[in-house]
């Protein structure tokens, strides 16, 4: 393994200006992976601990293994201009530069997000098996999407936020038991919501980061940056419009409001970087919220009650549905995509088309209906592995709980689903020491 600066003098200013121009987006994001997921999941009154604790420790493991599995996937030879499989007098290796870093941090939030529908149900062991597998599933999916099927997806709706939501959630089927869904701890104090609002503010102020990290520098990146910032504010808005027409009383809940204000950044994720003009961006915002809203009022409990799917964070309604609203944007953007909407202003020869849908470029008997059938290509894939892997992973979870579970819980766990007591599920107790005046409390 080998990091990315050579003494020549050219790879040392190219380094220094990725730095530069890079450092700052990957820091956001990086600040919205420990301290955004973090803090956002500490909602629950006897688990706030836990969140932001276990939060560190699978973010820290899911890092170290996404480079790994990224280089595995995408290595390197001395000669930049010779494929890897055919470098001659050396072999490949693992670059590590501010790239590499930042696609580790994606990674790592399609685990956090599934890490969020299991939140409170299960214990260390269980989820860092859970990252691992998730992990090499992700990055086979990434890389057949982006490097076979062509697609775009500049702020990873489809590749984190649907895999993530997805995974997670068909894991968590398998894992459902009555007992937790049942579980008087599954719910939040005033305290615990304040602290879960500081994760929402910071993952809020950081998104556009997190959409425009991998976007094509220059003007794609400028309109990722643009059409997330409007999206987030209109999705806000509706938010709390919809929050509160859903009381009785005309009040706003406080669940609505830490998750669904953030659905916006998510849907527009995908066609951050297109042309969706500011209109556009607050209409996507706008709709992701009134939809987020409603999962967390009226399906949340339904998916619980009728299809026994647990769902700590209601992960579906914040990346699960705007993901698959954010890919069928996709298709419709890539369908409408010409070369005079992208390039009518460009006279110096740019290719501002081809720069977004890459694919196009490489033929030229490719149109925007091609393109638009490679994004559902790319949906349909990513929502096959997800599933499919987290049902089995679902299953290794729950036979590893058989064997992890504290010793004084073996008679009181939950089945060997969840390594828990009934008294521990949601509880800081069940793998933390708890200071006795916090306890008491």
């Amino acid at each position: 393994m080998r990091n990315n600066f050579d003494e020549e003098t050219d790879n040392v200013e190219k380094s220094h200006k990725n730095l530069i121009s890079t450092y700052p987006m990957f820091q956001d994001v990086h600040v919205m992976i420990f301290i955004g997921f973090g803090f956002l999941m500490t909602f629950l009154k006897k688990y706030g601990l836990s969140a932001v604790s276990l939060n560190f420790l699978v973010s820290a493991l899911s890092i170290q293994w996404s480079i790994l599995l990224h280089g595995f996937l995408h290595p390197h030879c001395e000669d930049p201009k010779v494929e890897w499989g055919e470098c001659p007098g050396s072999k490949p290796y693992i670059d590590i530069n501010l790239v590499t870093l930042l696609s580790a941090d994606f990674a790592t939030a399609a685990v956090l997000i599934s890490f969020g529908v299991v939140l409170g149900t299960t214990n260390p062991a269980q989820l860092s098996i859970m990252a691992f597998i998730e992990l090499i599933l992700f990055n086979v999916n990434e890389y057949i999407g982006r490097t076979h099927i062509k697609a775009v997806d500049a702020g990873d709706t489809i590749f984190v936020h649907m895999f993530g939501a997805y995974f997670g959630l068909a894991a968590s089927r398998v894992l459902y038991n009555k007992k937790a869904a049942e579980s008087e701890k599954a719910g939040a104090s005033q305290l615990s919501d304040l602290f879960s609002m500081i994760g929402t503010v910071f993952l809020w102020m950081f998104w556009p980061s997190f959409n425009a990290g991998a976007a094509a520098s220059g003007d794609a990146q400028m309109r990722a940056v643009i059409n997330t910032y409007l999206s987030l504010c209109a999705c806000v808005l509706t938010s709390f419009a919809t929050s509160a027409m859903f009381s009785h009383t005309r009040k706003f809940s406080m669940e609505h409001i830490q998750n669904a204000t953030l659905a916006g950044g998510v849907a527009v994720g995908a066609t951050a970087d297109m042309i969706l003009t500011p209109v556009g961006a607050l209409i996507i915002g706008s709709f992701a919220g009134v939809l987020s809203t409603w999962g967390y009022s009226k399906l949340t409990p339904f998916l619980s009650e009728r299809w026994k799917l647990l769902d700590t964070c209601g992960v579906n309604n914040l990346h699960g549905m705007p993901s698959l609203l954010g890919g069928v944007l996709s298709i419709i953007m890539a369908a409408i995509a010409t070369r005079k909407q992208y390039d009518q202003f460009n006279g110096d020869g740019s290719d501002s088309l081809h720069e977004i849908f890459f694919g196009l470029g490489e033929d030229s008997t490719r149109d925007g209906a091609w393109q638009a059938g490679m994004q559902a290509a790319a949906m349909g894939v990513t929502l096959a592995i997800a599933i499919g892997g987290g049902i089995i992973t679902g299953f290794i979870m729950k036979f590893v709980g058989a064997f992890t579970a504290n010793k004084d819980n073996r008679e009181n766990r939950v089945g060997s689903k969840f390594a828990l007591s009934y008294s521990d599920l949601y509880d800081d107790n069940g793998y933390f020491h708890v200071e006795e005046e916090e306890e008491s409390a």
